[in-house]
């Protein structure tokens, strides 16, 4: 009996290994379809200029958060019961306005003025300005990993705007500054649902963010200019929206279940680094060596904000499921 419980264990075991690395690997291609999904919307962009990155996010928001909460409802996760609760429906509205809104469309504006590979790189940045407001309203004492991640982080920063020379910049000054506000996006979108996403589903709570994003949008600045009815318009809008939106978020809202924090941060690299062989493959992208230095720097020092205690990860608690 104990020799025939011994091997259940073992093959139990086994295929719990199994089933972890699988979603692992999972979790990569859903950050891979989302540093890609910029390569998508960079070929629409250069299509034809009537197509802007307001249209995009409109489109992409309002259409994700629809079918989002039609699969919520599917599930029985009870959408509409969520948003009765007057608390969490602003909380909601403020997330969708204040975090999926820049974090879309600011990205989208560098990936037009720049490209997928910088937009993406920029965004990583995000954390450090989660780490700013935790300092500041929260006191949390900053350890020194963390100010060597910060200055390794803004140095990388400051290599890809400049090839590391000091004379010039080697992106727009417009894409930086959108770039610099689409991370604070990001902060804001990692901050405010960290209590919601507790008790409501994340499908949910980020279908409604999408939608409330989009219809905000659609209200600041209606899109009704012609849109060229072309096969590749209609084909590359699909992929931002399927492959990077709707697939991976499912991908990740299930991954996020077998493969643990620190595991789920390193894989987060698939995406700048996609997006950035992406480009220099499918654009012809030119990456100096510093440049890639630069890279490398802001994503390895991103990724060590995750070594963290579970105390202060609580806190940070990132978001990673509507990119």
């Amino acid at each position: 009996m104990i020799e025939g419980a011994s091997l259940d264990w073992e093959k139990e075991e086994w295929l719990h290994k199994k089933t972890r690395r699988l979603w692992a690997f999972l979790a990569a291609l859903a950050c891979v379809m989302w540093g890609i999904s910029g390569l998508f919307a960079k070929s629409l962009f250069n299509v034809s200029s009537e197509i802007t990155p307001m249209w995009l996010s409109q489109i992409r928001m309002v259409t994700s958060g629809i079918i989002l909460l039609i699969v919520a409802v599917i599930l029985k996760q009870k959408p509409i019961a969520t948003m009765k609760n007057k608390h969490d429906a602003w909380v909601i509205i403020a997330y969708g306005v204040f975090g999926l809104l820049p974090v879309q469309l600011f990205y989208f504006i560098v990936v037009q003025k720049a490209n997928a590979s910088i937009a993406t790189i920029l965004q990583f940045i995000g954390p450090f300005f989660v780490l700013g407001y935790l300092t500041i309203t929260h006191k949390q004492v900053m350890r020194r990993l963390d100010i060597i991640a910060a200055i390794c982080a803004f140095l990388g920063v400051f290599l890809l705007s400049t090839h590391g020379q000091f004379d010039h910049l080697a992106i727009t000054p417009a894409a930086l500054f959108w770039g610099l506000l689409s991370a604070v996006g990001e902060a804001a979108y990692t901050l405010i649902p960290v209590n919601i996403v507790k008790k409501e589903s994340s499908m949910v709570v980020t279908g409604w963010g999408m939608l409330f994003a989009g219809l905000s949008l659609v209200i600041i600045q209606p899109q009704f200019q012609a849109i060229p009815n072309k096969s590749e318009v209609w084909l590359y809008t699909a992929a931002v929206v399927i492959i990077g939106t709707i697939i991976p978020f499912q991908i990740m809202a299930n991954a996020l279940r077998y493969v643990v924090p620190s595991t789920a941060s390193l894989l987060d690299a698939f995406e700048p680094f996609s997006a950035t062989i992406g480009s220099v493959l499918v654009f012809g992208l030119i990456m100096m060596p510093m440049d890639w230095v630069g890279a490398v720097l802001v994503v390895v020092a991103a990724m060590a904000l995750n070594i963290i205690p579970k105390k202060r990860s609580n806190k940070i608690g990132q978001n990673k499921l509507s990119k």
